[in-house]
């Protein structure tokens, strides 16, 4: 989506710029997102929130939303609704088929199946990196998320480090949060695409959580809103897998997609607390098998407010931008709309380009 955006803008601007996508298909892993696009309804809720998180391009990211969204609005992309369903943030929410035909209109010329590499020429102009973050690589991910073993890929197949390698050949630093992604905790089974949502276990908060050892690894009453803390630590169980056990009272919350039983009973991956390897916790009635799948990543590139790559010395590399999750370190420490920064720093980076 970063790359469309700055693309869009730039052609705006009055810019000729093409857009070179690895996949066969169009912004990466917002088509197969809810379509929100949101920030926190205040800063200090934003920094309390990410507290290790860049506090220049947080601010960037909150200042600039609202007129970021509105423009994609002008763009004709379809509004389904302007509620998040969560008190914390204020939003939209996108059609992303029609989110993703919007922006492929203004964007113009855009190439399907392009070949990356390691080194990249640029010749006519400023370079613009988004290319999604480097979960799609295994190596990398184990180089700096470090996770027990190969995490699933809940996300496009083609986010595999590119624009992390070709800002490090360059002479680029890291952001903070490397070792942090976004992610979900899902049914422990094989799935794809249209699995994504369905199989996503998001109510970790009202059960308790082992891993296979049996060991309690994690306080539920402790965990985020966004679980987000508690699918990084499983991440560093055995296996990177986990149970949630539960009793009556935790089977009767409710959660965004209905009650906790409900999700439970289409879980796949439930067992009777009865063929646990190891012994539940008194009151326990339901269980349900776990692993952690990455999304996207946190870190990668440092950047500036302005979308310019920066080196070890905080100064910019020439001719090289990055939006999307390769400007990384936003939300470090939390969670953020990974599609609210690449809309804010992919209009920027278009921008400072062309300044």
């Amino acid at each position: 989506m970063a790359g469309l955006c700055a693309a869009a803008r730039g052609r705006e601007l009055g810019a000729s710029p093409a857009v070179l996508e690895k996949g066969t298909r169009a912004v990466g892993s917002m088509l197969l997102s809810s379509g929100v696009i949101w920030r926190y309804r205040s800063f200090e809720e934003f920094r309390a929130q990410c507290p290790d998180g860049d506090e220049r391009l947080q601010r960037l990211i909150f200042d600039g939303l609202d007129e970021g969204l509105a423009w994609l609005e002008s763009l004709g992309a379809p509004v389904l609704t302007r509620e998040t369903e969560n008190p914390l943030t204020t939003g939209v929410r996108f059609d992303p088929e029609g989110l993703t035909n919007a922006l492929l209109r203004a964007a113009g010329d855009v190439r399907f199946e392009q070949p990356v590499t390691v080194t990249v020429t640029v010749t006519g102009g400023p370079l613009v990196l988004a290319s999604g973050g480097f979960q799609g690589d295994p190596e990398l991910v184990a180089r700096f998320v470090r996770p027990a073993v190969p995490l699933r890929v809940r996300a496009n197949p083609w986010s595999a480090g590119e624009g992390l390698r070709v800002g490090l050949e360059r002479g680029a630093a890291l952001s903070g949060g490397m070792d942090e992604f976004y992610g979900r905790n899902m049914a422990d089974v094989d799935f794809d695409e249209d699995a994504f949502v369905p199989l996503a276990q998001v109510y970790g908060r009202h059960a308790r959580i082992f891993n296979e050892r049996g060991e309690e690894f994690f306080d539920h009453t402790a965990i985020s809103w966004s679980e987000l803390d508690l699918v990084q630590a499983t991440a560093h169980q055995p296996g990177a897998r986990a149970w949630y056990l539960l009793d009556e009272q935790g089977l009767d919350e409710r959660v965004r997609y209905g009650t906790v039983r409900e999700l439970v009973a289409e879980a796949p991956t439930r067992a009777d607390p009865k063929e646990l390897p190891f012994q539940p916790p008194p009151g326990t009635v339901a269980a349900v098998r776990v692993a952690a799948a990455i999304t996207h990543t946190i870190g990668g590139l440092r950047v500036d407010e302005r979308a310019r790559v920066l080196n070890e010395e905080h100064e910019p590399v020439d001719g090289l931008l990055a939006a999307g999750a390769d400007a990384g370190g936003i939300s470090t420490g939390g969670y953020a709309s990974g599609l609210a920064a690449a809309l804010v720093l992919g209009r920027q980076a278009a921008e400072t380009a062309l300044s």
